[in-house]
């Protein structure tokens, strides 16, 4: 049996610049059959997030109001990676900008495609310790962040109850997971 093979782009038409995405239709021929179909793919600049760790062992977390679900979520902190700057530097703003907490490094965990139907972009896990809080939340625009500190203990409770249901922080927290486990040889609490 053998594997999918790439499809062949034949053309792609940028249809809508939305800001913080682009929409572009494509034509590709399929390597199986040779016929041409239309896809239509969510250009995005790559996205960040980080899990940000207190001395105390609190993660910061924010709560912040989501068009898409129209509902208020419980989020780590992340964004998307300005032109010209690396992932490490723009989780290290984005945890500044939404939470007041600063980190003087981080440690990257993991990369994800949110999901390869649609995107082409990556996301960043971050995990930063000893955070601390440096000053005010700095939200621009449209951006409403608030600030709350919880227990990693709490952590598996609020993923199993729906509490947290944002799938790139699902995957961040997986990446954490995955990260204490290697560095610990096992589970930290």
């Amino acid at each position: 049996m053998s594997l999918p093979r790439p499809w062949e782009l034949l053309e792609t038409e940028h249809l809508q610049d939305c800001r913080v995405f682009r929409v572009a239709r494509s034509i590709v021929r399929s390597p199986r059959t040779g016929q041409e179909h239309s896809f239509y793919r969510i250009d995005a600049d790559d996205w960040v997030n980080i899990v940000p760790i207190t001395t105390s062992g609190e993660v910061v977390m924010i709560r912040q109001y989501r068009h898409g679900s129209r509902e208020v979520t419980l989020e780590i902190p992340g964004g998307i990676v300005d032109p010209g700057e690396s992932p490490l530097a723009a989780a290290l703003r984005e945890l500044r900008e939404e939470t007041g907490y600063a980190a003087e490094t981080a440690e990257p965990t993991g990369v994800v495609n949110p999901n390869p139907a649609l995107f082409g972009n990556r996301v960043y896990s971050f995990l930063a310790r000893d955070v601390r809080l440096a000053g005010a939340i700095e939200n621009e625009g449209t951006e409403e962040t608030h600030v709350e500190l919880v227990s990693r203990a709490q952590l598996p409770e609020l993923l199993g109850a729906g509490r947290i249901t944002h799938a790139l922080v699902v995957a961040a927290f997986f990446w954490f997971e995955m990260h204490e486990r290697a560095s610990t040889g096992g589970l930290r609490s």
